[in-house]
């Protein structure tokens, strides 16, 4: 017998703030933060801009020795997990299999590669730091959480570009509602601003170029959208069987209900124009959490504000939701830019915000219409909506797909 799977915990760093709190109130206000790039000097690329994590301390959360044996994308996990955590109130045994950690990662330490591989070329091998290969694996993050927590059952990391957070929460709720973990700590992080990242994704003409108007850049389903605007930071929750929740009279915020993955078979970068395999990730995550289309309330989109993703995404849920007209669907990257691994868990929990608080955030910069995204994308304000169902979409590099559907616990 599947068990339910109830949220008990949330924690998160972002560009709208380091914690839920800030996060949130940002998302209802539709703010946005982006700016040019500090990270590192991008003065002679392309795109000269980004949405970056502020004013955040990882010796908040990590001992000084242990920071600068990190890169910042465990800075991020670490972090937000603890936030989780102490939101949930739970505790760990000291035989702790029962309980899990998946966090997922689609790029790990490209910093660390970086200068690693730039003391390499410039005062040789012996130069390099012993702690290269645990400060860059993308694993790494879900080990340290572990670590600190003494968290000994399973634990892995969905490397599924775009889609590693997703299904990383996915995996988790399949994991507790099958029985073999009583509860998970799940979701993602990322943090890849750095000039190899950005020249790859400016190479492939992937970013916005829109230097001139930061703020307006990232512009989801809008006819004049460029490109994304990256991202970093971190999403993570605490996922535990309804019993689990119960027995310790947790405080529950939603549930999970369903999830679901595919993948194109198509192309290394582009989703297929069809959108067939997107209808059908979105279709059965709806089956598996026994939901029909017209009992889903909201989606929270993908929505990168790249050309193909947009109106792919946009047909494939005017095929699936013909004949839903209560829902809407609304772009988180629109404000926050694009975490690539973290942005589906970062995006899993706008969407149980939502839920909680009755209110769907705006995609913002929507002001000009295309004829190929034509739905009700909440423009540039936000809307009060009880919501009972949600899904929230995931898709990444390789053709990747993940949809889950989030619903208010009852």
């Amino acid at each position: 017998m599947k068990k339910r799977v109830v949220i008990t915990g949330l924690g998160i760093i972002s560009p709208l703030g380091n914690n839920i709190s800030d996060f949130f109130d940002n998302l209802i206000l539709g703010n946005t933060f982006v700016d040019y790039v500090s990270l590192f000097d991008a003065s002679e690329f392309p795109t000269k801009i980004a949405s970056e994590v502020k004013n955040f301390n990882p010796e908040d959360y990590i001992e000084k020795r242990d920071v600068r044996r990190m890169d910042r994308f465990c800075h991020f996990a670490l972090a937000s997990s603890r936030q989780a955590i102490n939101d949930s109130g739970i505790k760990f045994d000291e035989d702790s299999y029962r309980s899990g950690v998946i966090i997922g990662c689609g790029i790990g330490g490209f910093l660390i590669t970086e200068n690693q591989h730039k003391i390499l070329m410039e005062k040789g091998n012996s130069k390099v730091s012993p702690f290269t290969i645990p400060m860059i694996i993308p694993n790494i993050a879900g080990a340290y959480v572990a670590i600190e927590h003494k968290i000994k059952g399973i634990n892995y990391c969905p490397v599924t570009a775009c889609a590693s957070g997703t299904d990383a929460i996915g995996q988790a709720f399949r994991l507790v509602q099958s029985g073999l973990l009583d509860n998970a700590i799940c979701g993602g992080t990322e943090s890849a601003i750095t000039p190899l990242s950005f020249a790859g994704f400016c190479s492939a003409r992937a970013m916005s170029r829109n230097n001139e108007n930061p703020k307006s850049a990232s512009r989801p389903f809008d006819a004049k959208r460029d490109g994304f605007v990256m991202g970093e930071g971190s999403g993570i929750i605490v996922i535990e069987s309804l019993e689990s929740a119960k027995k310790r009279n947790a405080n529950i915020i939603a549930e999970i209900t369903g999830y679901y993955s595919n993948c194109d078979a198509f192309h290394i970068t582009s989703p297929d124009p069809s959108s067939l395999s997107i209808q059908k990730c979105m279709s059965e995550a709806i089956k598996n959490a026994n939901l029909n289309p017209e009992d889903i309330d909201y989606i929270n989109a993908h929505g990168t504000s790249t050309i193909a993703n947009d109106k792919t995404e946009s047909l494939a849920i005017k095929n699936v939701f013909s004949n839903n007209k209560i829902f809407c669907v609304s772009s988180t990257k629109s404000m926050i830019g694009h975490t690539l691994g973290a942005s589906g868990a970062i995006e899993a929990i706008a969407s149980i915000l939502s839920i909680k608080n009755e209110m769907v955030h705006p995609t913002i910069n929507y002001e000009n219409l295309d004829p190929e995204c034509d739905l009700d994308y909440v423009p540039n304000k936000a809307r009060k909506k009880v919501l009972k169902n949600v899904i929230s979409n995931s898709f990444g590099f390789g053709g990747h797909n993940s949809t889950l559907v989030l619903s208010k616990f009852l």
